[in-house]
């Protein structure tokens, strides 16, 4: 009878910390088994993103009245489209990449000897000089651009189950719009938070690409006045890291610093730090972060965490997709509990307080809000 007594009294405190561990158990495993998985995860969670910036285009054909199976083959074909622009644009640049090293290895090792040098005269330990200096050898820098190569042939490689995925999951999201007309009012929530969702992987990637033209312009325009070769490769560069949030600047500094550093000394190797903190700094690390939060609802240090965690997670791919993949893990798991709201407005979801919330419980006489929700 004592023992009856004492069982409920102790289900009360251990229940809320098992489901914690429990919680993380599982957690840790999904995790270990997409970073597992990586090479399947990446390039299926990049054909969803590109689904999904494409999918608008149906909604206008839809409305004319043209047929479905046309109106999937053309997001299809605008989402294959913008993935051969980015294979052909990784693909130059690396292989212009490749090829400067090459060209300017005799210069490479010249200033890396210079600034051995240098950093001898300042009185730095032997070791730490030597190893500062090494980051400028010909052979550090083409395996730096080798790795990069072959990072751009795995994801030319995996174009091709890329290119499937577009196919099944841009024909899912006609099937998906009619959840509502299907199941009734019970799937106008699940719906409503897919559709948020959608919106925000839409806008932050609009923002990102808005930023990364205008910062790629001024920055190849500034490298190609001040003579530092190549300029076009630094400008793709510049566009594409503009994607990884945070640090994505400082991935586009380095390689035509160093390079400027080779063709014309510190000078202009100052110049072209210069030029990047003026355009990239302003506009990338001090207005975009601010446009980015205020787009997707994600607070400063969320975004910044999740760009470290995803590539922890599923490689380099994780820094391009860790936004779209932080707000799926949102949608999952927070917006869908009503006792987690403030969890959401911790990590930055304005919609909880400001009465749009996409979680939240639809009237049943209302409209259908999520009646034209696409998963795509």
């Amino acid at each position: 009878m004592d023992s009856g007594n004492v069982a409920p009294d102790a289900r009360p405190a251990l229940s809320p910390i098992l489901r914690v561990l429990l919680g993380l158990a599982g957690a840790i495993v999904v995790l270990a088994g997409m970073s597992y998985a990586r090479e399947l995860i990446g390039p299926l969670a990049l054909a969803a993103v590109i689904v999904i910036i494409c999918q608008p285009v149906r909604r206008p054909l839809d409305r004319l009245g043209w047929p479905r199976w046309i109106v999937t083959t053309v997001v299809i074909a605008l989402a294959w489209a913008i993935l051969l622009i980015m294979a052909l644009m990784l693909t130059f640049a690396g292989a212009e990449f490749t090829r400067l090293v090459i060209d300017y290895a005799a210069d490479l090792r010249g200033t890396a000897e210079n600034v051995l040098t240098w950093l001898t005269s300042l009185g730095l330990d032997g070791q730490a000089s030597d190893a500062l200096s090494s980051l400028l050898t010909p052979s550090t820098i083409l395996g730096y651009a080798t790795s990069l190569g072959s990072g751009v042939i795995g994801v030319v490689t995996a174009l091709f189950f890329i290119f499937a995925y577009t196919i099944f999951m841009a024909a899912d999201g006609a099937r998906y719009g009619r959840a509502v007309s299907a199941f009734g009012p019970s799937a106008r929530s699940a719906m409503g938070r897919f559709e948020h969702f959608n919106s925000n992987v839409r806008r932050y990637y609009v923002v990102n690409a808005i930023f990364g033209l205008i910062v790629a312009v001024a920055d190849g325009l500034a490298l190609w006045w001040m003579g530092v070769p190549a300029p076009l490769v630094w400008a793709i560069l510049s566009f594409v890291t503009n994607f990884v949030p945070n640090i994505g600047f400082v991935l586009g500094l380095i390689p035509p610093a160093v390079l400027a550093l080779v063709v014309g000394g510190w000078p202009m190797m100052l110049g072209v730090i210069a030029v990047y903190c003026v355009a990239n700094v302003v506009l990338q690390v001090l207005l975009q972060p601010k446009f980015v939060s205020d787009a997707v609802s994600l607070s400063l240090t969320l975004s910044f965490f999740s760009v470290l965690f995803w590539t922890f997670i599923i490689g380099p791919l994780g820094a391009i997709l860790s936004i779209p993949l932080t707000l799926l893990a949102r949608a999952l798991v927070l917006e869908g509990d009503p006792g987690a709201r403030w969890l959401r407005w911790l990590s930055g979801d304005t919609s909880v307080t400001d009465g749009a919330d996409p979680g939240a419980a639809k009237d049943p006489a209302r409209p259908a809000a999520g009646a034209d929700a696409r998963i795509g």
